[in-house]
Formats: C-alpha cells, sequence, structure tokens
C-alpha cells in the first residue's frame, strides 16, 4: 500500500494518497462514485482552471485576495493549463454532472500547488493548510 495522508473534515476523517494534490472532497467523489473509470477531458478541466484564475485576478483586483496569494493562483493555474498535473483531476466525469466535485478536485490542487508555487518565487508567507496526519 502506498503512503497516505490522513485528512479531516466535517464528515470525518479520510486517507488520501500522499503524494495527491487532491484532498479529502475529491477522494471522497473519487471512491464514492467510480462510474466510468475514465477522467475528465483537458478541456473540461482547461475550462475550470481558466475560472478559477479568472476569479484570482478579478478578487486581486477589488483588493479581495491579496496580491501575492493571487499570484501563486494563478502561477498554478498556469501551470495545469501549460499541461502540468493533469494526472490530479480524478473525478468521474460522470459523476460530476452537477459540477460539485470537479470544482472541489480543482480547488483542492490549486490551494496544494500555490504554496510550494509560492515558496519557489518569493519570500515565505503565512498560508492557511488544512490539518493533516501522516501515516
Amino acid at each position: 500500500m502506498s503512503a497516505t495522508r490522513v485528512e479531516r473534515d466535517p464528515l470525518g476523517e479520510l486517507p488520501v494518497p500522499a503524494e495527491a494534490l487532491w484532498g479529502i472532497q475529491t477522494e471522497r467523489a473519487r471512491l464514492n462514485f467510480p462510474i466510468s473509470n475514465l477522467r475528465p477531458l483537458a478541456p473540461f478541466v482547461d475550462a475550470v482552471v481558466r475560472i478559477k484564475k479568472a476569479a484570482a485576478l478579478t478578487h486581486q483586483e477589488t483588493h479581495r485576495l491579496d496580491a501575492k496569494l493571487a499570484d501563486a493562483i494563478v502561477r498554478a493555474a498556469d501551470e495545469i493549463l501549460g499541461g502540468g498535473h493533469r494526472d490530479q483531476f480524478v473525478v468521474d466525469p460522470y459523476q460530476a454532472g452537477a459540477g460539485t466535485s470537479h470544482n472541489m478536485n480543482a480547488n483542492e490542487v490549486l490551494a496544494n500547488l500555490a504554496p510550494s508555487i509560492w515558496a519557489a518565487h518569493a519570500a515565505p508567507m503565512t498560508w492557511c493548510i488544512r490539518t493533516i496526519t501522516s501515516t
């Protein structure tokens, strides 16, 4: 068995693969709805990531999001839009009919990429990271 980390949310705890950029919400969807064993197509992932990038830029422009945080999110989005981290989008596309699980998959991947991208390009800053326990 590969290494896992244990994440917590209001529904409880769940082990998530340690190397995964997704989190507990995506893991629940992946385990609960293995409908087709397919992954979302790149254009679908790109569309959602472009929306997340646009939201970060808009919230930065309107001073609702710190510029440093927005920059890290934009850089993370650009990595994905450039073809990186495609293996991290794991929600079955036929399960994502309402979009919630796919949306959370994108949120979790961006949120877990952003701190490492920020660390590689700028001075340290404080991040709000979920509580996890390694196993």
